[in-house]
């Protein structure tokens, strides 16, 4: 789907690379709902973008409250008159401890956040896109929705959700108008640590020094140049195209070296 005036929303569109998804969408012409929990953050990103309320619509919202994402799709066509796509981008990891050590509060938010946030988005505005000429579903997953991260075992869990629950929209909207893309990140350089409530900034330095990590510009051109292909599968850095092989190829050896590339930053 071509951007150009169309009326996409994004979420996390206040910082990392829902914000730059945000930034190069409107550069393309189309106009943007960008979705955070952040007022400021939105207003940053508007600052940024040099637009004005014509062309991107700032909501702070929780994307776990279902009652709020669903009043959504009328605020934004009472706006724009219309919405074609929607870019779920917002997500949280976990403490990068065991199972066995994770509190089962951490475990419910890491979901709701991951999962359900993305499937509330998707059934709030998928009765709109199916009356649209032509419309588009991006959801972003993880290298880690495919192969095991240790100490992130039910971030991946989640990310493995929107996996399969992707897939499954693309077979069931496959006849349809609605195009659908799930989105496989590798290492990438935000501050999604610092918006889950686990670190400070400066501390990832070290490992974004000993691993090849993508910056958040980069990241957002490739799924934006993925969603106007209609790519089902958009693989994004050279590490999320090698482990997808291998996990392929075989399992058992992709999911032992993860935790060795993870020891040799300082990870584990």
């Amino acid at each position: 789907m071509e951007l150009a005036n169309k009326v996409v929303d994004i979420t996390g569109a206040g910082s990392g690379i829902g914000r730059e998804l945000t930034l190069q969408a409107l550069a393309k012409g189309a106009k943007v709902v960008g979705v955070d929990l952040s007022l400021k953050a939105l207003e940053e990103t508007a600052k940024l973008s040099g637009v004005d309320s014509d062309q991107f619509l700032e909501k702070e919202l929780n994307i776990t409250d279902l009652e709020k994402v669903n009043q959504l799709p009328k605020e934004v066509i009472k706006h724009f008159g219309s919405v074609d796509g929607l870019i779920n981008c917002a997500g949280i990891i976990q403490h990068f401890i065991l199972v066995n050590d994770l509190e089962l509060d951490e475990i419910k938010r890491v979901m709701d956040v991951n999962f359900y946030g993305s499937l509330y988005m998707v059934k709030a505005f998928l009765p709109h896109f199916l009356y649209r000429p032509e419309a588009h579903i991006v959801n972003v997953s993880s290298m880690g929705g495919f192969v095991p991260v240790r100490g992130q075992t039910i971030y991946g869990a989640a990310k493995a959700a929107v996996k399969l629950m992707t897939e499954g929209l693309y077979s069931e909207l496959k006849d349809t108008k609605v195009r659908v893309s799930v989105v496989f990140p590798g290492a990438v350089k935000t501050n999604i640590m610092v918006n889950s409530g686990l670190e400070t900034k400066g501390k990832d330095s070290k490992e974004a020094g000993a691993m090849k990590i993508l910056s958040a510009a980069d990241v957002a051109g490739q799924i934006l140049r993925g969603m106007e292909k209609n790519q089902f599968r958009i693989l994004v850095g050279n590490d999320s195209k090698l482990m997808d092989f291998l996990y392929r190829l075989n399992p058992l050896m992709a999911v032992n070296m993860i935790p060795k590339k993870m020891k040799s930053v300082g990870r584990i």
